[in-house]
């Protein structure tokens, strides 16, 4: 048992020693695994900081099965949790730093989800191909290419078009949080006043769209991971058991699609679902601060800085969610 061992050092066990102090504080109650949890978030911070090869260095089995048990970890979640706060607790001190950080986050989910929403004209356009190649030229393949063709069966090119419809899911979900395109059923919210309104945004970003994407992430991290190496890595394994894993470690890219000529990088769609989180915690954050900035402002500060697409004068009611 964690509690009767001797331990030896704080932050990492002692040379002999099977547990560090910190670790076995942790180990004592709930409030001692959060309390504890806080302390070290500096010390792995650092430690991340100042030794970058212990887990960027791919070339290295064990730097890559650090990176793949960090990635989903309780040492993770409290470095991020730690540096939130840290950050919002500047942002209530300098309002005009917390604006900074919403157009910031705006922005980035705005340049991202514009981007990528032309995946949705790339299907349609290849669709179009598709049809014609298969209906009109009867041909089995598509080859294209400049100087070196790249050559697949009809049957790749249509099982790929749910990759450039992933790509708009995962990738334009906060900008079309942004855009107010989002579905939402308005019983109550609609009614109620302005700084209730934004109680409930703050409420709404804080315990469902944080947990769901943090939920999500635990998912799919090892889910896209499962996908890349072997021997799998699991969500249950401690650090010093995938450590020992790494000696069998090998890249084990996924290549098997749902037919025998089909498309066969579903890996992709494990990484989209990875990404999806990181947009979905990144507008929980900018909504958090919005909705937080708006109630302290009063409602002369509604949708400031808020940068919306127009369809231009006079098609206001086709624009955003009714």
């Amino acid at each position: 048992m964690a509690e009767d061992a001797v331990c030896a050092g704080f932050f990492r066990a002692a040379e002999g020693a099977k547990i560090s102090c910190l670790d076995q504080f942790q180990d004592g109650n709930l409030v001692n695994f959060f309390f504890g949890n806080v302390l070290e978030a500096f010390y792995n911070f650092f430690a991340a900081l100042l030794n970058p090869g212990m887990w960027l260095d791919w070339s290295n089995k064990e730097s890559l099965m650090r990176f793949i048990y960090y990635g989903a970890s309780v040492e993770l979640f409290f470095v991020l949790l730690i540096g939130l706060l840290i950050v919002t607790a500047f942002g209530i001190w300098s309002r005009r730093f917390m604006w900074g950080c919403v157009r910031g986050l705006e922005g980035f989910a705005n340049a991202t989800g514009r981007f990528f929403a032309w995946a949705g004209l790339l299907m349609v356009l290849q669709q179009i191909i598709i049809v014609f190649m298969q209906r009109i030229f009867t041909r089995p393949d598509i080859s294209v290419g400049f100087g070196i063709p790249l050559q697949f069966d009809i049957s790749w090119f249509a099982e790929e078009l749910k990759l450039f419809n992933a790509l708009v899911v995962t990738l334009c979900v906060a900008y079309t949080f942004v855009q107010g395109g989002h579905v939402r059923v308005d019983l109550f919210y609609a009614g109620a006043k302005f700084r209730t309104k934004r109680v409930i945004d703050m409420l709404g970003a804080m315990f469902f769209m944080i947990p769901f994407a943090i939920v999500t992430w635990l998912y799919g991290w090892f889910f896209l991971w499962r996908h890349l190496v072997t021997p799998n890595p699991s969500a249950s394994d401690r650090l010093d058991l995938l450590l020992r894993k790494s000696r069998l470690l090998k890249w084990n890219v996924e290549t098997i699609g749902f037919s025998p000529n089909g498309f066969n990088g579903y890996f992709l769609f494990k990484i989209l679902l990875c990404a999806f989180c990181v947009m979905v915690i990144l507008q929980a954050i900018s909504t958090f601060y919005r909705a937080l900035l708006e109630f302290r402002e009063g409602p002369e500060s509604e949708d400031k800085y808020l940068d919306r697409d127009t369809l231009g004068e006079g098609e206001e009611a086709y624009e955003g969610t009714h």
